[in-house]
């Protein structure tokens, strides 16, 4: 399993942003360019997160964006899952019967257990801890 990389991109964006005092905004085009991220992708990433609040954006000239939330309430799950939608390791952890062996397949506890473990960590991480150099 990769995440991909428009969702490492948002983590990057949102990190970026987390680091910034409560009332700064960023201009796109200085995440963009600090980031190393295409002006393009990171567009359509502000809006997806925007759409999940977790960013606000405001056009002008005091426009920017910030976090529609503090760092300590937005998660790397957060995140991950705005960009990506919820995290699936194999079809048949959330949905045991779309695999024609569900009832006795000694791989599905295994996917599920690793599955829980990803969301537990992912959900656990905050970008409060990555602004503070944890």
């Amino acid at each position: 399993m990769q995440i991909t990389r428009q969702a490492d991109y948002a983590i990057r964006a949102v990190l970026h942003i987390a680091k910034l005092a409560p009332e700064e905004r960023a201009a796109t085009s200085q995440i963009a360019q600090e980031q190393r991220i295409p002006p393009s992708f990171l567009a359509k990433i502000i809006s997806q997160l925007s759409i999940a609040g977790l960013l606000q954006t405001s056009r002008g000239a005091r426009g920017g964006v910030t976090l529609a939330r503090a760092p300590k309430d937005i998660t790397l799950l957060d995140v991950v899952e705005a960009i990506d939608g919820p995290i699936a390791l194999n079809e048949c952890v959330n949905d045991a019967g779309a695999c024609s062996f569900s009832g006795d397949c000694p791989l599905r506890p295994i996917w599920c257990d690793a599955q829980d473990e990803l969301v537990t960590r992912l959900r656990s991480t905050n970008f409060a801890q990555f602004a503070a150099g944890h």
